[in-house]
């Protein structure tokens, strides 16, 4: 062998026997089943992303940071494994931080990681690329933060960003890496030896008899017992324990809009349609995977009612009890273990919630759903909110495996109410802050998690904040149809300017047409003026699977203020002179 072969032929072992940050973190990430990542490349993660994408990892790149985080806040509740998003420095770490805080408010476990300057610059502020410190602004926003500075640590430090996501309340762990860490090499033997992969990162934590037996004793004294099911019982996957527990119990049952499908709206303990009623007048009510935020009124004031209230909760997290009012039977633990501890606590003979309870809901129920019902079935041109309410209400009864995304305010508030889920974790909206633009985001990681249909039900105004990922739906050639429920403006299309000049800052441009978005990036564009066009244009979307925009032109004046929510929407009345 000739020296200069020799030569090659050491220095061939001796690459072979180092490893680096790039490849350490995508082995930590492999080892621990992560299958996609979601983000935007650039600078320091540019050639990661290439690299793990080579490494048989999905890697599925947006248009804007915050959608990418989005996709992996909802991909982490559909999957209860962490969803990954990675992010650039300073600016790119600041818009995908917006979907990290969501994602911890709304306990989604999902981790954002994001390359950074390096410590030594940004520490005395010299002035780096995208200089900033965003391991401590991301520290009051999410449940964990972690700064990897060693290659040797990268193993350990995304085991504790997994086990922190998921454990627990779930939610958002931010993961700093300096661009020096990607190049760092150390021996591959070592390299491999400091992988960790998490065991039992969520550990079922069990109930306390005494709890169990104190909160079945307060629901079987109910004269009129009420369950409110919230996306926690939805994300606890445990769908048919809870299932056996609502109709052994008998009681009326109530689901938070992420929760609608646990069991089917059209269910007949589903209390939806007589939701003020239930909320009134119940004397005992168990929440079970739902907090008392506002959503809920808190617990109190009007919403309520005046009838006393006893308040049962579950929910894995100690703190939550008490938080508006008071828990008289606080049940710690995870749900699936508590439903299960419900059902052999209950025994053979549970006793059904009392008879004229339960029929003065049916009653109410009833009134109500005949109401609604010649409201939704109009067809006006243009559409009022209901009319393309009840085109679309029907395609997904007929579609029950469809997932339904949501957002925006009347189209939102409007869409819990009408349109009905029949299977768990296929309603996803903008949960506890009630905030826009998560509709493509949300879309797109559906349509990747679970390959099925995605439906996008989005207000115009909601549409703006992400629609420029139409060009990624394009790309990856995703299952998803979009709906906009065009009225030209936020909440209507009528606010005019009272100086003239601009437009009135609620309008948008009249009779804009989304649905060119669309074609523009190869995928179909469809200008729906009625419901029954929605309806032909919509079941053709599905049908095909191609990525389709539907332009569905809504009465510029249908609409309210703030949508359901106009009391926290302060107005002056104060008349300038």
């Amino acid at each position: 062998m000739s020296a200069a072969l020799s030569e090659s032929t050491a220095a061939g072992v001796e690459e072979r026997e180092l490893t680096d940050g790039f490849h350490l973190i995508i082995d930590a990430l492999k080892l621990n089943g992560v299958e996609t990542i979601y983000g935007v490349p650039g600078i320091p993660i540019t050639d990661f992303g290439r690299m793990a994408q080579a490494a048989g990892i999905r890697v599925i790149s947006f248009r804007h940071e915050q959608n990418a985080g989005n996709a992996a806040a909802i991909a982490g509740y559909l999957t209860k494994k962490p969803g990954i998003c990675l992010t650039v420095s300073a600016p790119g770490f600041l818009n995908g931080l917006t979907a990290l805080a969501n994602a911890t408010t709304n306990c989604f476990p999902m981790i954002l990681i994001s390359g950074s300057s390096e410590r030594e610059i940004v520490d005395l502020q010299q002035g780096d690329y995208e200089e900033m410190d965003q391991l401590a602004i991301a520290k009051p926003l999410c449940k964990a933060a972690f700064r990897v500075l060693h290659a040797a640590d990268i193993g350990i430090a995304v085991a504790r960003a997994i086990r922190a996501a998921v454990s627990g309340r779930p939610g958002g762990v931010y993961l700093d890496l300096p661009a020096k860490l990607f190049g760092q090499t150390m021996d591959a033997e070592k390299g491999a030896k400091s992988l960790v992969k998490v065991i039992d990162a969520a550990p079922a934590q069990l109930p306390a008899p005494d709890a169990v037996k104190r909160a079945l004793d307060v629901l079987k004294g109910a004269k009129r017992p009420l369950i409110i099911l919230g996306k926690g019982a939805a994300y606890a996957q445990a769908d048919e324990a809870i299932k056996q527990f609502v109709e052994k119990s008998g009681v009326p049952f109530l689901p938070m809009s992420m929760a609608k499908g646990l069991l089917p709206d059209t269910h007949p303990q589903s209390a939806g349609a007589a939701r003020s009623t239930v909320l009134k007048d119940a004397d005992v009510v168990l929440l079970m995977g739902a907090r008392l935020n506002w959503l809920l009124s808190h617990g109190k004031g009007k919403t309520w009612g005046d009838a006393p209230k006893k308040f049962i909760q579950v929910d894995i997290e100690p703190k939550e009890m008490d938080s508006n009012v008071e828990i008289v039977a606080p049940v710690v633990g995870d749900i699936g273990s508590v439903v299960n501890a419900f059902l052999q606590g209950m025994g053979a003979n549970w006793p059904a919630p009392p008879s004229d309870w339960v029929n003065a809901i049916s009653t109410k129920k009833e009134e109500n759903i005949a109401k609604m019902a010649p409201r939704l079935m109009n067809n006006k041109s243009p559409m009022d909110f209901h009319g393309a309410l009840g085109a679309l209400r029907t395609i997904v009864k007929e579609r029950p495996d469809a997932i339904l995304v949501n957002e925006g305010a009347n189209t939102l508030d409007l869409a819990r109410g009408v349109i009905d889920m029949y299977q768990p974790r296929k309603r996803l909206d903008v949960g506890t802050w009630g905030v826009m633009g998560i509709g493509m985001g949300f879309a797109i990681a559906a349509a990747i998690e679970t390959g099925k249909p995605v439906l996008a039900v989005e207000g115009d105004s909601a549409f703006g904040f992400s629609g420029m990922e139409v060009e990624t739906i394009c790309r990856y050639n995703l299952p998803v149809c979009i709906v906009i429920f065009n009225n030209n403006g936020i909440y209507r299309g009528t606010d005019v300017n009272p100086v003239g000049g601009d437009p009135a800052t609620t309008v948008f441009v009249p009779g804009s047409r989304y649905d060119k978005m669309m074609e523009a990036f190869g995928g179909v564009g469809v200008n729906a003026t009625t419901p029954d066009e929605l309806s032909r244009a919509v079941n053709a979307a599905m049908d095909s699977g191609k990525p389709t925009l539907i332009n569905a032109v809504i009465d510029p004046a249908a609409g309210t203020e703030s949508g359901r929510i106009g009391n926290l929407n302060p107005q002056s009345v104060v008349k300038k002179k």
